[in-house]
């Protein structure tokens, strides 16, 4: 109540210029809080919800409940320790390309109150592979699992986009606990051509081939999933799943965010990627193709405008759906939006 009534309209009216300022806040926050181990470790226990009914176990991992907040709120990764804290069941950072890249130019971000949406064009704004790795080394473990996403650099054509894959992959292998490969971002040009089978297979097929590389190597096997965009046309989605299927991909992440506007209260011309709650309806209804066309086989991550626990249940009665990611609902319902979840999942139990 007090992050919505005073906090939220505070920061809202600071950063009206350029959002981006208000999460940029948020990580130096969390960022801090996670230094400071004992601090840390004292909030998580009183924000995080425990019971055996919110566990799931997916790929050999042990997640202490669903959620996470989704890849692009630390983009950096080095806000992990503070996210922690909030009680989630597992991270994901990134996305991470191999070449260092300052993303579009500012501001790139836009609040639509009214909606409860966001729209970004940041165009994978990171740090590069080689300085996420060096950020990720050595340091301690968390005691949630982490996924890594990875991306394509601007710079690199899209001919060229497995090798960008795979230089992240070999820089960050040891240093995630599952990767996903994001080729549906609406914010690097022609990124989302990579979902067509002429690239897909190929990508997936040399990244898997990597991984088993690496397990030789290291003698540890991570989990592989893609991250796919609601707007694909349904052969697209078909085709894509039918190499899943065939390559046994360990996941799927559904869905990015929209190029749609859709569920806006008013026109808009603003460029990017659309999330919150008019994302919702596109996210239910492809969770849910996805699991029927896939005979569940194929575990998901489900994420698009999912802010309610009645919205979190709905998804996890889906059968394949094993985890959620939350986004847009962090910025207008607070930090204790998981916390908020996970009670209201159990309720609903």
């Amino acid at each position: 109540m007090v992050y919505k009534r005073i906090i939220r309209p505070l920061i809202f009216y600071w950063s009206r210029d350029d959002p981006e300022k208000a999460h940029e806040l948020g990580i130096k926050f969390l960022y801090y809080m996670g230094k400071y181990e004992i601090i840390a470790d004292l909030i998580e226990k009183l924000i995080t919800v425990k019971d055996r009914r919110l566990e799931a176990e997916v790929w050999g991992l042990i997640f202490r409940n669903p959620l996470a907040l989704a890849a692009g709120f630390d983009k950096d990764g080095i806000a992990r320790y503070g996210i922690q804290s909030l009680g989630v069941g597992f991270e994901v950072i990134g996305s991470f390309t191999q070449h260092e890249q300052p993303g579009n130019i500012r501001p790139r971000t836009k609040r639509f109150p009214e909606d409860k949406a966001i729209i970004n064009r940041m165009g994978f704004n990171n740090p590069g592979s080689d300085n996420a790795a060096l950020e990720l080394a050595n340091k301690r473990k968390l005691s949630v699992p982490l996924g890594i996403s990875l991306g394509k650099s601007l710079k690199t054509p899209i001919e060229n986009a497995v090798e960008d894959y795979l230089y992240s992959l070999r820089k960050l292998y040891l240093c995630g606990d599952f990767f996903i490969v994001n080729i549906s971002s609406p914010n690097t040009l022609n990124l989302r051509e990579l979902q067509k089978k002429e690239y897909l297979k190929n990508i997936l097929i040399r990244l898997q081939e990597e991984i088993e590389a690496l397990t030789e190597q290291y003698g540890t096997k991570k989990p592989l999933l893609i991250k796919i965009a609601p707007d694909l046309t349904e052969e697209e989605l078909d085709d894509i799943l039918d190499i899943c299927l065939e390559l046994e991909i360990d996941g799927i992440v559904a869905v990015n965010t929209t190029t749609s506007r859709e569920g806006l209260s008013a026109p808009t011309h603003e460029e990017g990627g659309l999330s919150g709650k008019p994302l919702w309806p596109k996210a239910i209804r492809m969770v849910r193709y996805i699991d029927t066309y896939t005979k569940s086989q194929i575990p998901i991550i489900a994420v698009g405008g999912i802010s309610t626990p009645e919205q979190a249940r709905e998804m996890l009665e889906i059968e394949s759906v094993k985890l959620i990611k939350l986004f847009t609902a962090f910025a207008f319902e607070g930090p204790f939006i998981i916390r908020k979840i996970n009670e209201g999942i159990l309720k609903q139990t």
